[in-house]
């Protein structure tokens, strides 16, 4: 019977992404910490966290895997439409800690990574000042009114959460984010677990072995050149 991994001490390494339990879908790994160093360790592997509050750190491969190739990105008639209106912006990096809190206190039915934990929050404000993690986001009238974030390795992008306040605009986002990946070449955003949501954007599972060849070739690639990016993005159709 396989056993997930505990990983004690300063120093660990984590299992293969294949040794993952079947059954919880993906665990593979309890303890450890979320140092930077661990999380981006994690990250290259295929692998990310995701628990409850007063629970060990859990960390996670699941089979199939959830990704959108930004060539497959589907916007619905009414999201095309609203982008051609217009009337909002799309901003990259302006205010992560504003997107990452109000990810936190979305509460989604049956939805793996959009509870965020406090120690989770500062260990992504950590990566996002070290340049790992990102935010795009979507403003009406200068409010936040939608986002997501997520680390960015090589030229993928691991995606952990979103949130909207209006319709349709965290979708706003994540088509910006598509669009900076399309302009990088990237094969692929990592969406973790699948839900209609996602799908209904194009989103598609992917075997694990399929996931991780797709990781091995995106983290080879010239990383994003996020500062270089224009702070408010204009978007294409």
């Amino acid at each position: 019977m396989r056993k997930i991994r505990i990983l004690t001490g300063s120093s660990f390494e984590f299992p293969e992404a294949n040794q993952a339990l079947e059954d919880p879908n993906g665990l593979l790994a309890a303890g450890g910490s979320l140092c930077k160093k661990t999380l981006l360790n994690a990250y290259n592997k295929g692998i990310f966290p995701w628990f409850e509050d007063n629970s060990p750190i859990l960390w996670w491969s699941p089979n199939p895997r959830c990704i959108l190739q930004p060539g497959a990105f589907a916007p619905s008639k009414s999201l095309r439409k609203k982008i051609r209106k217009g009337g909002f912006e799309i901003r990259i990096d302006s205010c992560f800690e504003e997107v990452i809190e109000s990810c936190k206190r979305v509460t989604r039915k049956k939805q793996r990574g959009t509870w965020i934990t406090n120690q989770m929050k500062d260990a992504y404000i950590e990566l996002h000042h070290s340049g790992f993690a990102h935010s795009i986001e979507c403003f009406t009238n200068s409010e936040l009114v939608g986002g997501l974030y997520g680390v960015s390795l090589g030229n993928l992008f691991f995606g952990e959460s979103m949130f909207q306040r209006s319709t349709d605009c965290s979708k706003l986002a994540l088509a910006g984010l598509v669009q900076i990946m399309r302009k990088n070449k990237s094969k692929m955003i990592d969406c973790q677990v699948s839900n209609q949501h996602l799908l209904s954007l194009g989103a598609t599972e992917v075997t694990r072995e399929n996931f991780l060849d797709l990781l091995t070739e995106g983290l080879l690639e010239e990383p994003i050149d996020w500062k270089g990016q224009t702070r408010n993005l204009e978007l294409e159709l």
